[in-house]
């Protein structure tokens, strides 16, 4: 048994450095290799590692890591969109392999109360495949973001049923138990992001930001345990909380993708392989007869749950596929249930390690199955990216100081990694540069980290969507608020909101959005009255001579001084086309506005501002 902290250390490292390397050379996932090492090297091997209290909190960590990652890729507006099928899984996910638990563990002659808490760990499981389908790339399909969106409610109702019994066997389980248990939630959904809102806010030191998010997931795992729940679930519910906090493509989420996948996630597979005693396998055929039982009531139960989902949401074979390997796998939540159950006395040393060896073999499935699905996926997603792939090259300006850092923020948020920057002194320079070219341009003054931003405040002019570019740059609005988790509010007229609903409800790439009624350009200091902290504005312009161009986008520069002088702010030129050609079918031709409507606006626009400025200092 290796005693020394060093040498332990060493061959760590060496596990997590040289499994993956040799399961590429014999084509199995790495999530197999380490759980097999850690039965080798564990205690019931070889005994090279022992059960370390420190190896335990690391695993454990791993563990909690998994669930908060899973929490944090979820595309906040996929997720809404698929909110009522995720619930419905929710449901299948736990039910038919509860249903099935009860039935095998009565067939066993089991207790009720045995019976009813090895149903609830049937139907539980742990997203361990789920980093497999974020290496392919596919984590943001409809397939995944139902699995993610149901994992909550099948743990939910798995953890709550542990704790009932856990509660009557001890009769401990008191009235105020739910209410905490709901008040805990409350605090990790409503109140922790408020509170980190407020500090990343006030701090620019990312490894600071990144010890944050750290805190708080441990913190949201030791308040779900502190009511009777277990950890993983605050860390999953820690996870979407801080989704918005934490974009899929800011260095943040970089951070958390590399410590958990270099190190913290292999090592609580490790710690699993190290729970297996081998020696169970030649025990007997009565141990690997429950097991038997066990592992076939979770397969049937979890593949009859991803088929009705397959077949009510209509999704593609593969995908079906894809939710039975993501669901089938457990760790987590049937080792909190396992080893509870066990202390209590309603689980005996065969169910133990019965347990175990369904863990060993559920996980191995649920690799190659999630393997496979997700690589004929990503093949697919390829092939169609090929068809809509878009080379448009945008331009980022600044204006005033100098923002790069702030640019490289808004070009890692939404991928415009070759895109042009440029700073200008003042607002006459970049109208000056935007004017010389027909290139689509983002004109972006950071007052916040976009990490912070809340809400997306909208000007649309009326007739954006004859514009040439009208389609990407609703794109750049989607790709945003995608990212940092923030509700668009769109301020336009009837005609425009009509296209911008149409483009907000295609398939893949859905927008949950509000609007608001702006008949005219002279009515968008409007948004003046409902902005509050935390609003992202953003303002579709245009350049002279085209469609939606008005003349009074000339007084942009003074409105965002005169009342957005605490808010960041973006500014969005669609390229000119070099001819009429209409990129979608929702576009039509407009006249061009005439000299006598222009002079017109603009007299209008001057008692507009007289009016409103009298009623905000009133």
């Amino acid at each position: 048994m290796t005693t020394s902290p060093i040498l332990m250390l060493l061959l760590v490292l060496g596990i997590i450095v040289l499994v993956p390397i040799m399961c590429r050379k014999i084509h199995i996932p790495s999530i197999v290799g380490f759980i097999v090492m850690g039965m080798i090297v564990g205690p019931y091997g070889f005994g090279l590692l022992s059960d370390n209290p420190a190896l335990r909190a690391l695993g454990q960590m791993g563990m909690l890591y998994i669930m908060f990652q899973s929490g944090v890729e979820i595309d906040i507006n996929d997720f809404r969109q698929y909110r009522a099928k995720s619930i419905l899984f929710g449901l299948f996910s736990f039910l038919f392999p509860f249903l099935l638990g009860i039935v095998t563990s009565r067939l066993l002659h089991f207790s009720w109360s045995t019976t009813i808490l090895l149903s609830a760990m049937y139907g539980s499981h742990t997203l361990m495949t789920y980093p497999i389908v974020s290496r392919y790339g596919i984590q943001k399909t409809a397939a995944v973001n139902i699995t993610v969106g149901g994992t909550i409610l099948a743990i939910s109702f798995s953890l709550l049923i542990l704790a009932c019994v856990k509660g009557a066997e001890s009769n401990m389980m008191q009235w105020w138990m739910p209410i905490c248990m709901g008040l805990s939630l409350v605090v990790i959904l409503w109140l922790l992001p408020k509170v980190i809102r407020w500090i990343y806010k006030r701090s620019n030191d990312p490894i600071e930001n990144f010890l944050i998010a750290m805190l708080a997931l441990v913190f949201s795992a030791w308040l779900t345990e502190a009511v009777g729940l277990d950890g993983i679930l605050g860390a999953f519910v820690c996870g979407v909380a801080m989704n918005g906090l934490i974009p899929s493509r800011s260095p943040m989420m970089s951070k958390i993708n590399f410590l958990g996948s270099s190190f913290l996630v292999p090592l609580f597979l490790v710690s699993v392989g190290m729970m297996i005693d081998i020696r169970v396998f030649g025990s007997g055929w009565h141990i690997l007869s429950i097991a038997g039982v066990m592992i076939i009531s979770k397969l049937a139960g979890k593949w009859l749950a991803s088929m009705a989902a397959r077949y009510a949401f209509r999704l593609k074979p593969m995908e079906g596929q894809l939710i039975f390997g993501l669901t089938h796998a457990t760790a987590a939540g049937t080792l909190a249930i396992v080893t509870i159950g066990y202390q209590m006395g309603l689980f005996n040393s065969e169910i133990l390690n019965s347990a175990i060896i369904m863990i060993l073999v559920l996980c191995t499935i649920s690799s190659f199955v999630t393997e496979h699905a997700s690589k004929q996926l990503a093949l697919e997603k390829d092939e169609l990216l090929q068809t809509e792939r878009d080379e448009q090259r945008w331009r980022l300006v600044s204006i005033g100081n100098d923002q790069r850092e702030s640019l490289g923020e808004l070009c890692n948020l939404n991928g415009l990694h070759d895109s042009d920057m440029s700073f200008a002194n003042d607002w006459s320079k970049a109208q000056q540069q935007i004017e010389q070219d027909s290139q689509a341009t983002l004109l972006y003054h950071a007052y916040q980290p976009l990490n912070t931003v809340k809400r997306m405040l909208v000007a649309v002019p009326r007739y954006a969507e004859k514009e040439y570019d009208f389609v990407a740059c609703f794109s750049q609005i989607r790709k945003l608020s995608s990212q940092v988790g923030a509700k668009v509010i769109f301020f336009t007229s009837d005609e425009t909101r009509h296209a911008l609903q149409y483009l907000c409800r295609r398939e893949g790439k859905y927008l949950n959005a509000g609007y608001r009624e702006m008949d005219d350009w002279e009515d968008v200091l409007s948004i003046a009255k409902e902005a509050e902290k935390n609003d992202l504005i953003v303002m579709l312009s245009a350049r002279h001579s085209t469609a939606s161009y008005n003349p009074l986008f000339e007084q942009i520069p003074n409105m965002l001084e005169r009342f957005f002088a605490e808010h960041s702010y973006l500014i969005i030129y669609p390229e000119q086309g070099i001819d009429t050609t209409i990129r979608d079918t929702i576009l039509t031709e407009t006249a061009q506005h005439h000299k006598i409507w222009r002079l017109i606006s603009k007299a209008k626009q001057t008692l507009a501002n007289l009016i409103l400025r009298y009623q905000m200092r009133d």
